[in-house]
């Protein structure tokens, strides 16, 4: 199994790209909505006069709790409407899970490659098709795509930097690498997200654990979390801790680390020589979607050079690499800046142990 490195794109000037307003409508669960008749979803089962297909309601896109200004870039692209539903990656599984049955979703869009990637297994997912902006990834991005094709990255962005505070260290006495985390000078001063809950947090202990093998990996954590180790829910969490000084060192997500230090927090980010732990955003079909083909467009949508700038610019979670070539990142980012991603096959078979693992840890 391969360990996949990918080094970021040299920083430079955005493009200016405008993007439109966001906007984001949200529904509630499926438990919730009202079953629709099969006449009333016929949603393109006829065609303009054209041939493109005919609208009669919102694609529905289930995505995490972020760059909701998607729907208004599509619609001002295509014409065509834009429904999401919004929440974290724990959140949005169990809200697929529970509509299995009668799935209301037509596309996923989220930072869970390794959940979506089990979703293929039973054939929820469209597989086997390719988006013609497919031909514009990296080659980074293009070892990501699963050899079923049941998803296409949009984007990945470091699950976890170093940071530290720097009134408590400098750059003699403060980490350099991950495995430094397990020093006993850093102990009880160390935080990271909730793999079970966050979703960028499983790609960052995935990582850790396939990089450095099952049981060494184990063993490093348990190391941690004899030393003292604090596991907030999410990010947002732990960059409270650490602004707080509850913590002074931990693996958090890029874009809550720049935002720190833009906001003035004595925080110092450090990547990784050997790659910080990535969290690739995915973007996957509903095989029984009713707007098939408007699905598709969707994807390849998110594939355009045009449509990753705009969400760097503008969208929520802007410090991410993307995922195909021709786009600009932030120029706060490292220009350096190296990520690693576990297997995706490995990811998802191991995904269920690991975050039980990290579960049973938690409370002792």
């Amino acid at each position: 199994m391969k360990r996949i490195l990918s080094l970021g794109l040299a920083a430079c000037m955005m493009a200016g790209l405008t993007a439109c307003g966001s906007s984001q409508t949200e529904t509630t669960a499926a438990a919730d909505q009202e079953t629709t008749t099969a006449a009333q979803t016929t949603v393109q089962e006829s065609s303009a006069a054209d041939g493109t297909p005919v609208q009669t309601e919102p694609l529905l896109v289930y995505l995490n709790d972020f760059d909701g200004v998607i729907g208004d870039l599509f619609k001002e692209a295509t014409g065509y409407d834009v429904e999401v539903v919004v929440g974290n990656g724990a959140e949005t599984m169990s809200r697929i899970e529970a509509e299995k049955s009668n799935p209301q979703w037509d596309v996923v869009w989220i930072d869970s490659m390794y959940d979506v990637y089990n979703l293929s297994k039973d054939g929820s997912l469209l597989i086997g098709w390719e988006p013609e902006n497919a031909a514009g990834l990296t080659e980074f991005s293009k070892t990501l795509v699963p050899d079923n094709k049941c998803f296409y990255p949009t984007g990945t962005h470091a699950a976890g930097v170093l940071v530290y505070r720097s009134d408590m260290y400098d750059e003699t006495t403060a980490p350099k690498s991950i495995e430094d985390l397990t020093d006993e000078r850093f102990a009880g001063q160390v935080g990271m997200a909730d793999p079970g809950v966050a979703a960028p947090a499983y790609p960052l202990a995935a990582e850790i654990m396939y990089s450095m093998g099952m049981e060494q990996g184990q063993e490093y954590f348990s190391t941690l979390f004899s030393q003292g180790l604090k596991v907030y829910p999410k990010n947002p969490q732990v960059v409270q801790a650490l602004a707080s000084g509850e913590i002074s060192v931990a693996l958090l997500q890029e874009s809550n680390a720049y935002e720190m230090v833009d906001s003035g927090e004595p925080i110092t980010i450090v990547w990784p020589e050997e790659g910080a732990p990535g969290s690739t955003r995915v973007a996957a079909i509903n095989a029984s979607t009713d707007q098939m083909e408007i699905a598709q467009m969707f994807v390849n949508f998110l594939l355009d050079p045009d449509t990753q700038q705009a969400l760097v610019n503008t969208g929520d979670e802007g410090f991410f690499e993307p995922s195909v070539e021709g786009v600009s990142e932030k120029a706060e980012r490292d220009p350096e800046a190296t990520l690693a991603v576990a297997d995706v096959e490995w990811g998802a078979e191991n995904e269920a142990d690991i975050k039980a693992w990290f579960a049973d840890m938690s409370i002792q």
